[in-house]
């Protein structure tokens, strides 16, 4: 719930206690995968956007 509600994978491994993401993705993995590939989805529409050899930074 807090990943799908925006918080951050760090900051959800630090409220479990986890001393890195690694053990919360692998534990929630099944909960965060529908968030991260929405922002995977996101970042894809974003770059589709920029022209070729174009940064958006």
């Amino acid at each position: 719930m807090l990943s799908s509600s925006g918080v951050t994978l760090e900051d959800i491994a630090d409220l479990c206690g986890h001393s890195g993401t690694t053990v919360t993705e692998k534990v929630y993995r099944h909960q965060l995968r529908p968030v991260l590939l929405s922002g995977a989805v996101a970042m894809d529409r974003i770059f589709a956007l920029a022209p070729e050899g174009q940064s958006l930074s």
